[in-house]
Parts: structure tokens; C-alpha cells; sequence
């Protein structure tokens, strides 16, 4: 078993394992910072495996962009640390962060030594992007249309709940002045 081997099941158990945690947490704070977890874990993966091209996406899109708007809005709504839990339960995630650390130090300080030696697999972004539009060109655009509506649909619960809210208030001031 070589080197690389052993990094991509370590990542694969902690994809596996902060996937999980996700899943079952009761606090939506635990389970987006597990899900952060997950995403670096799979961006190691795809870097790993030769698509570093990926793996930016990955950080920049997921890890990056969506879940600290995710976590944004999440803690917008709680009301301190406290309340949520999560100064109490920092076991979980501390483990993960060290195991995922440990693999990142692993996978750039690599003993040069080893008797296998990873090929250079990168792919140019023309490349991805010729064959992504040229062979699943149907796909990219079907899931461009359902975020599209899915754009629309969030904007459109935003404001009927936004005018809720403000009849509410007129009411709420007319009974109590």
C-alpha cells in the first residue's frame, strides 16, 4: 500500500465520518461547519487525484461561497453561542480538523523516497471546459434552468414572507400603541 493510498482512505473516512456528523446534528451551526469538513475533504480528494482544477472549485464555490452564506444567515437568526451549543461540543470537529491537518501535511511533505510515483494527471481548464460543454452540455444547462427557478422560488417566499412581517407589525403597533 503506498503513500497516496493511505491518504485517500484517510480522506475518504473523514468525508464519511463529518458527512455523518452533519447529518445528525440538531444544531445547524455543527452541522454546516461539518459539512465545511466534508467539502475540504473532497477538495483534498480531487487534488490528490490529479483535477486541482477541481479542487479549487470545490474551495472556492462550496467550502468558500455557500456555506459561509449558509452559516451567515444561520448565525443572522441565533441568538449567541451559547444558545446554540456550540461552545460545549468542540470534540467532534477539533478530531477532524487535526486527522484532516495531518493529511494535508502528509500530502505536501511526502517522503520523496516512496517507491511510486503519482503521475501528473492535471487537466487544463479548456480542456475541462471543452469536454464538459461538448459532451454534457444538456446537464450543465438543466441544472442552470433548476437553480435559475430555484433563484426565483427563494426570492419569492423572501418577499411574501417580508410582507407578512410588515403587516404584522402595523397590526402589532395599531393593538399596542
Amino acid at each position: 500500500m503506498t503513500v497516496y493510498s493511505v491518504i485517500f482512505y484517510i480522506l475518504a473516512i473523514v468525508i464519511l465520518v463529518s458527512t455523518l456528523l452533519a447529518i445528525t446534528r440538531r444544531q445547524p451551526i455543527h452541522a454546516v461547519l461539518y459539512l465545511i469538513v466534508a467539502f475540504l475533504g473532497t477538495a483534498a480528494l480531487f487534488f490528490l487525484l490529479g483535477a486541482p482544477l477541481l479542487a479549487a472549485f470545490v474551495v472556492i464555490l462550496y467550502a468558500g461561497a455557500i456555506m459561509v452564506l449558509v452559516l451567515f444567515v444561520i448565525m443572522m437568526f441565533q441568538q449567541s453561542l451559547r444558545e446554540t451549543g456550540l461552545m460545549p461540543q468542540w470534540g467532534h470537529a477539533a478530531l477532524l480538523g487535526v486527522v484532516f491537518l495531518a493529511v494535508t501535511v502528509a500530502v505536501v511533505f511526502k517522503d520523496p523516497g516512496s517507491a511510486m510515483v503519482l503521475k501528473g494527471a492535471a487537466v487544463q481548464p479548456k480542456d475541462f471546459g471543452r469536454f464538459l460543454f461538448d459532451r454534457y452540455w444538456l446537464a450543465v444547462e438543466i441544472v442552470s434552468i433548476l437553480l435559475l427557478v430555484a433563484l426565483v422560488a427563494i426570492l419569492q417566499i423572501a418577499k411574501r414572507r417580508g410582507a407578512a412581517g410588515d403587516e404584522g407589525e402595523k397590526r402589532e403597533k395599531e393593538v399596542h400603541p
